[in-house]
């Protein structure tokens, strides 16, 4: 037997279809759908502010397509999009059921919202003390309150800010009946967990080899079969486009990844001991992962109001591109100083789009007062002057400050049709023993020999041999890097080294750069601090969650040996 646990949402705007295609595309046990991000938490803040839910609508639109039928089967609905207001989301699936005719049991975690409460709040990344008033305050918690909800017959769970892996773990719990001691079941769960979490980019959505995906255009969402013993198969519907791979499940297992130990409420997921096996087409077999007991905090994710932004964008062209921007920057800050605002952020592309962005506590300054200023330059600038950006007003702009708590000042609870159940219902659960480190196997780095002689090198952008996935980690971003052989993967981890990525990068020269080595997966995962600055929020980037940052690495040329180059493709003969 397998718990078959579907996903149908990324992100707060995914594929609204997504539930429907899951519950009449094949057999499921558990629907989830993951709503929340950090940026989420920051755009319901100011949903609520303007009189509108604090929770994420879209779901109860899914909803109603797919409520009467999984009832009918059975199928259990786990979601976070409870938001801001896990309960006023529940009252809306009552009122939802109501209009349907239908009468399921709904339940609600709360308990993560420390808004008000009083507690440190130091930055975890760099130290900082905040001395601004939290928008919202809300602590990751685990699968215990979604286990102990559908233990008390919910059929339908919404929760505010769990874990995105929480949305599989806590039916794992469930169903097979897991206690703080059964570590491995635990961690391999978030692993399932994680891996689903991002919808299609399980698929082959957004992967670095998506001429190998069919039928993208159509890719289905991922399930999980997991199984009592912590392992699972990940796969999708019969007959949906997309691809499940042991490339495309890699990709999403090094997506927003820090180190190998991947830590959580509920257990201490080691990813340097996964491994990866084909299962027969579109199914790849997770099954491997070590446990260690999870940490005596909870990570909290708190949001404030910064100030305000805005930003303008030029189109150079032609010729001396780099003396037109400088003309440019002249010529706008003689109208307004640099100096008037708190931030300037400018960057000039390769594509030749000067971006300025200012950033200032006072409105008018970042607002009409910079972006005409910009506009008046229009007839007195460099030579083919035009813009990508009409003048407007700013707008404000949230920071996300990353803290730690002890757990124990944390108290999930959870209601089922309005009725709170008992205070340990969905607590966290006692610590087990730390296991001794020899108690984790996990797969060995490649072992540095005698220098092999020199070999005949080929040069080729790094991405004909290596794929690659990246995105933010509140301030700081990660870069997934990985290899289909040994030999490529020997190769990358005697050369990719973090000074060479920022040779290969040049933009990152600034940064600290941490490597972790995850031979098993044939990856190296690279943590960037601080290049997201004050988070996705806040981030004047262009690409403010290094979305783009692994493409950009796979472009840059690099001298690999012969024999790992992939075969040169014959010229076509002349005409």
């Amino acid at each position: 037997m397998v718990l078959r646990v579907a996903n149908c949402s990324g992100f707060y705007g995914d594929r609204l279809s997504a539930a429907r295609e899951m519950v009449e595309g094949g057999p499921i046990d558990v629907l989830t759908g993951d709503w929340l991000a950090e940026l989420t938490m920051l755009i319901l803040a100011g949903n609520r502010l303007k009189g509108r839910p604090g929770y994420a609508p879209t779901f109860l639109r899914q909803l109603e397509e797919v409520l009467g039928p999984c009832l009918d089967r059975g199928i259990k609905i786990v979601t976070n999009a409870g938001g801001l207001d896990p309960a006023g989301c529940a009252d809306a699936v009552h009122d939802l059921a109501a209009r349907l005719g239908l009468s399921p049991s709904v339940a609600y975690v709360t308990g993560d919202d420390l808004t008000g409460h009083p507690f440190p709040l130091v930055n975890a990344d760099t130290g900082e003390h905040l001395t601004a008033t939290p928008l919202t305050a809300n602590a990751y918690l685990g699968g215990r309150p979604i286990a102990a909800a559908l233990s008390a017959g919910a059929d339908v769970v919404v929760t505010g800010r769990v874990t995105d892996a929480a949305l599989v773990t806590g039916p794992g719990i469930w169903r097979y009946g897991w206690g703080p001691d059964d570590l491995d079941p635990l961690a391999g769960s978030v692993v399932a967990g994680h891996i689903i979490e991002c919808g299609c980019q399980a698929t082959g959505g957004n992967y670095a080899f998506f001429q190998d995906v069919p039928d993208l255009a159509h890719c289905g969402f991922p399930l999980a079969e997991l199984r009592a013993d912590g392992s699972s198969v990940i796969t999708k519907h019969p007959g949906t486009g997309g691809l499940v791979s042991i490339g495309t499940v890699t990709a999403q297992l090094v997506y927003e990844l820090g180190g190998p130990r991947y830590l959580g409420p509920d257990v201490v997921a080691r990813f340097d001991t996964i491994t990866l096996s084909d299962d027969g087409p579109d199914r790849v077999l997770v099954s491997g992962v070590r446990g260690e007991p999870p940490p005596d905090t909870l990570k909290v994710a708190v949001n404030y109001l910064g100030g305000y932004r805005n930003t303008m964008t030029l189109v150079l062209t032609g010729l001396d591109v780099p003396a037109k921007a400088r003309v440019a920057e002249e010529a706008l800050w003689a109208r307004i100083p640099r100096e008037t605002f708190d931030e300037v952020d400018v960057t000039l592309t390769d594509a030749g789009l000067l971006r300025i962005t200012v950033m200032s506590t006072d409105e008018r300054k970042a607002g009409r007062a910079f972006s005409s200023a910009v506009v008046e330059t229009g007839l007195a600038s460099y030579p083919g002057f035009y813009g990508l950006t009409p003048p407007g007003n700013a707008s404000p702009y949230g920071v996300y400050w990353p803290v730690l708590i002890p757990a124990a000042q944390v108290h999930p609870r959870v209601f089922v049709n309005g009725q709170k159940l008992p205070a340990d219902a969905g607590a966290p659960a006692p610590l087990p023993a730390p296991r001794r480190p020899d108690d984790v196997r996990r797969s060995p780095a490649p072992v540095a020999g005698a220098r092999p002689a020199p070999e005949a090198s080929t040069t080729i952008p790094l991405g004909r041999i290596a794929g690659a996935r990246s995105g933010d980690k509140g301030g700081n971003a990660n870069l997934g890097v990985w290899t289909d052989t040994q030999a490529r993967y020997d190769w990358l981890a005697a050369h990719l080294t973090p000074d060479t990525l920022k040779h290969l990068l040049p933009s990152l020269a600034p940064y600290r750069v941490d490597r972790h080595d995850l031979p098993n997966l044939k990856a190296l995962n690279f943590v960037i601090h601080g290049l997201l600055g004050r988070g996705v929020a806040a981030s004047p980037r262009m690409d403010p969650q290094a979305k783009a940052l692994g493409e950009e690495l796979r472009a840059r040329p690099v001298d690999v040996p012969t024999p790992l180059a992939p075969p040169a493709t014959p010229a076509a003969p002349p005409p």
